[in-house]
């Protein structure tokens, strides 16, 4: 009998699309950007989206620069390493002055595999 080997390429990609918007209320989308000098701080942040939607955001601060903080639905972690989402997620906020505002964020995450095996 004859043994085949079989072997598997293995390609795994992120598709991200990222929609900004202005701040409104119920504020509670996938990720809500605190800007620095924003009306609401970090901390009237955390109690509201405690009161809205326990135990389901992360608040996550920064010592520098215009983005104070961020409130991510810590279930995104669970789809896209969090290195990743917080640096493209910074990485669009910071080309918006968004220093004095709060931006709300939909995110659409879409996983593709492709793979590719030897017959």
């Amino acid at each position: 009998m004859e043994e085949h080997n079989n072997k598997v390429n293995s390609k795994r990609k992120a598709e991200l699309s990222i929609r900004f918007s202005e701040f409104e209320l119920p504020p509670m989308q996938d990720i809500l950007v605190i800007g620095r000098r924003a009306p609401i701080g970090p901390e009237a942040v955390r109690r509201m989206v405690d009161a809205l939607a326990p135990e389901q955001y992360e608040l996550i601060t920064f010592k520098d620069g215009p983005v104070e903080a961020l409130a991510v639905k810590a279930s995104l972690f669970n789809w896209i390493a969090r290195d990743i989402l917080l640096d493209n997620i910074l990485e669009e906020a910071l080309k918006i002055n968004i220093e004095k505002t709060l931006l709300k964020v939909k995110l659409d995450l879409t996983i593709s595999v492709f793979k590719e095996v030897d017959i």
